[in-house]
């Protein structure tokens, strides 16, 4: 292994060397401003947390705006071929370029590393404004495919030959139900057993890893039976094959309940008999979104598709403070490739204000660092955070949420935290 890169072995483990380099991304709009608050955090954990011994060698990649402006690429080859070299970085928010080419940066950026996994965790910072009455109860990670459904891509403009031909398939040699018309786009849903397994599996291990309770499949199975319902029915399968000794399922209640004599709706308290073993369930998609608001401590770990994630995630970020404070990773657990993320986006108007809340890059570096297995730094960094916030010490996006608040700059926000190291 070089000195300063990362590497992964045959069991699957990081092999971070102490004084590694790692490449980022700065980020549109308001990526710098938050960027540069959150890399001087980030370097301070890790000066406190090792004294030294530890050290991260920022390397800079282009994408993005910047990227285009100075080598006519929104996303060069190089900085793939970096983040390929490397396999852990970080990136602020990019620009999606208007037009045709490449639909969106971070979709690339996911596809042509397989990053297969988006791991969104949510957890409330005591004093954060949130618009639910219990924040606290809300501490959740979602395990969202990264590489299928929708998202491939996969659509025709409404008019064109394309959309044409793909209506003329589905009606003469499928027979498929539906009114076509010159005025309808056509877009496919790809959802394979291969990619609903990996994304199920990894949200499994993690759960066992991190002594979590539960795991829930979120689909829409009841209308879109062959990909939804298919990414249920896998879940269960592997749950119960590759997991039989440490999980308890759904599945296996349902086929036992009229022998017990008990209803489905106490399944947890009979798996939590059961020497504490992991409990995989599932639920619908617009059930799921309404019972995060009404009873969120029964969920724990969630392993759902790409456009249902997209739409979860956010609505979670939204129950303890918002996007701006939201952490984001995409990762590949078999090649050890990783990319943590700003989650939210470019905020142009803002750019260069020095104003906005960094904490969604910060949290994201906590991220990268439990990755790297630097917890030290991560936990130094999550303690200052949280302890800044509940000063109410903040930027403007909660000092107007908050009464008798301290309004701080960007830059002042990371100064503030630097001092709770």
């Amino acid at each position: 292994m070089n000195n300063d890169k990362i590497s992964i072995n045959e069991a699957g483990q990081l092999q971070v060397p102490d004084h590694v380099t790692l490449p980022f991304i700065i980020g549109d709009g308001i990526g710098p401003d938050i960027w540069h608050a959150s890399v001087r955090v980030f370097d301070a954990a890790i000066a406190k947390a090792y004294q030294g011994k530890r050290k991260v060698n920022w390397k800079e990649v282009l994408a993005g705006e910047k990227a285009f402006n100075e080598t006519g690429d929104w996303l060069p080859e190089e900085t793939l071929s970096v983040f390929r070299e490397y396999l852990v970085g970080i990136k602020g928010p990019l620009t999606t370029p208007i037009g045709g080419g490449i639909r969106s940066l971070n979709v690339a950026l996911r596809k042509e590393l397989d990053l297969y996994v988006c791991q969104r965790p949510t957890k409330w910072y005591e004093g954060v404004p949130s618009p639910v009455k219990h924040p606290e109860w809300v501490d959740m990670v979602v395990f969202r495919e990264n590489t299928e459904d929708i998202y491939a891509g996969i659509e025709f403009a409404a008019g064109t030959a394309e959309a044409k031909r793909m209506q003329d398939f589905l009606k003469n040699d499928l027979a498929v139900d539906y009114n076509f018309s010159n005025t309808t786009g056509v877009g496919l849903k790809f959802v394979s057993e291969e990619g609903s397994k990996r994304l199920i599996r990894a949200a499994i291990e993690f759960a066992l890893a991190e002594n979590r309770k539960s795991v829930t499949l979120v689909h829409k199975g009841n209308i879109m039976k062959y990909t939804e319902g298919a990414f249920k029915n896998w879940g269960y399968q592997l749950a119960e094959t590759e997991f039989k000794e440490q999980v308890y399922t759904w599945n296996q209640w349902e086929q036992t309940k009229a022998k017990l004599g008990q209803d489905a709706a106490n399944v947890e308290q009979k798996a939590a008999e059961q020497a504490g073993k992991l409990i995989i369930k599932d639920m619908i998609a617009d059930n799921f979104l309404q019972q995060i608001l009404l009873a969120p401590r029964d969920f724990d770990i969630v392993a759902t598709l790409n456009l249902n994630g997209d739409y979860i995630s956010d609505a979670l970020a939204a129950m303890v403070g918002g996007i701006g404070i939201a952490p984001g990773a995409n990762i590949n657990y078999k090649t050890g490739h990783a990319i943590f993320e700003a989650t939210h986006g470019t905020a142009p108007r803002f750019a260069n204000t020095d104003s906005m809340n960094p904490c969604s890059v910060i949290l994201s570096g906590v991220m990268m660092f439990e990755y790297l297995g630097w917890t030290e730094a991560a936990d130094a960094i999550v303690a200052a955070v949280a302890e800044t916030i509940k000063e109410k010490t903040v930027t403007v996006d909660f000092y107007n949420l908050m009464d008798d608040a301290t309004l701080l700059k960007t830059s002042e926000f990371a100064n503030k935290i630097i001092e709770k190291l």
